[in-house]
């Protein structure tokens, strides 16, 4: 029995090895990811359902969105905590505006959901540039400014709704953008696709991109080299509120108003998807590709949970624990990183 184990011993370890090589070689998110899938399709079958499938992409489309702009901002070294907040506003504002232009001009529908296209972008806009700027000129904790301009955001969307739900949007903004089904799949898939896309792009083929991947990997030798950090810092802050906007517009189009408390757990999720994604706290490192596969891991496993009947409350502690484990994870990355290079 004993050289029959020392005989084995050997293949296990080949299998170990060869295992972390295709580990290595595929990632381990995207391993995970594919288990998880198999999983379901296996023993929940409901997971595959047209509903279920579609609702999925829908979730993690909005996801991707919200979490590649966080991501931007955790490359230049900080974090947003508002951008929860940005999304209640948007829809609040954006189905107002729709409503009042809609019922001022009835037939001037084009022109409504434009402006309130406009106005909702605007929030993110306005909201991101305030971050950005008092982080780089005030040098104030993002911690601290996000968390105050989140706590304004929310107070304004509570302020012009009372909390209630605002309709009266047009059902052309509703049906063909918001619930539109484009060659078979959801329209916010392919405004997903679109903005990774251009974030990609300027990640791997603009000066942009290598300024704000710089400035989080060393402030001061960017600043020596030449590089205006604070506008790049403004930019990836105000990039971020635009981009939670745009989330925003899509969850007001497919519910069909809007809401004060529309943002749910997509602050604490877009955080999630960027570390798990390997999105260094400290900033410099971070791949939007990877930003995509978590949030899509993190929309299955939600949609896991709900189809299992997990009480909700239970999936809010979930995730939580999901975040402390990968910021902890990251931080023991790190610390292995630096003693290897000490030694």
């Amino acid at each position: 029995m004993t050289s029959a184990a020392l005989g084995a011993s050997p293949a296990a370890k080949g299998g170990a090895a060869a295992l972390g090589r295709a580990l290595r070689h595929v990632g381990f998110l995207p391993a995970l990811l594919i288990v998880l899938i198999v999983l379901l399709v296996l023993f929940e079958p409901r997971f595959m359902g047209m509903f279920n499938v579609f609702n999925v992409l829908r979730n993690s489309s909005a996801l991707m969105i919200v979490a590649s702009g966080q991501m931007l901002v955790l490359v230049v070294g900080g974090f947003d905590l508002s951008v929860g907040a940005v999304i209640a506003l948007t829809s609040v504002v954006t189905a107002k505006v729709m409503a009042v232009m809609l019922e001022a001009s009835p037939d001037e529908i084009p022109m409504a959901i434009a402006a309130g296209i406009a106005a909702g972008m605007a929030c993110g806009f306005i909201t991101g540039l305030i971050n950005g700027a008092c982080v780089a000129l005030l040098r104030i904790s993002p911690f601290m400014v996000t968390l105050g301009t989140s706590s304004i955001a929310t107070g304004v969307a509570l302020l012009l709704t009372n909390g209630i739900p605002v309709y009266g949007m047009p059902d052309t903004f509703v049906k063909d953008f918001g619930r539109a089904i484009w060659f078979g799949l959801p329209m916010p898939v392919y405004v997903s696709l679109f903005i990774l896309v251009l974030v990609w792009v300027m990640q791997r083929q603009t000066t942009v991109g290598r300024y704000i991947h710089a400035i989080g990997g060393n402030v001061q030798a960017a600043m020596v080299s030449g590089v205006n950090t604070n506008f790049y810092l403004i930019l990836a802050y105000t990039l971020c509120g635009m981009l939670a906007s745009l989330t925003s517009l899509l969850l007001t189009a497919r519910l069909g108003s809007g809401q004060a408390t529309m943002s749910g757990n997509l602050m604490l999720e877009s955080i999630a998807a960027g570390v798990i994604a390997g999105v260094s706290l400290r900033g410099g490192v971070g791949r939007v590709e990877m930003v995509a596969l978590s949030a899509l891991f993190l929309s299955i496993l939600t949609n896991a949970m709900n189809l299992l009947k997990i009480n909700s409350k239970i999936q809010t502690i979930f995730m939580g624990v999901i975040v402390v484990a990968a910021v902890a994870l990251d931080q023991l990355a790190k610390r292995r990183t630096r003693d290897a290079r000490e030694s």
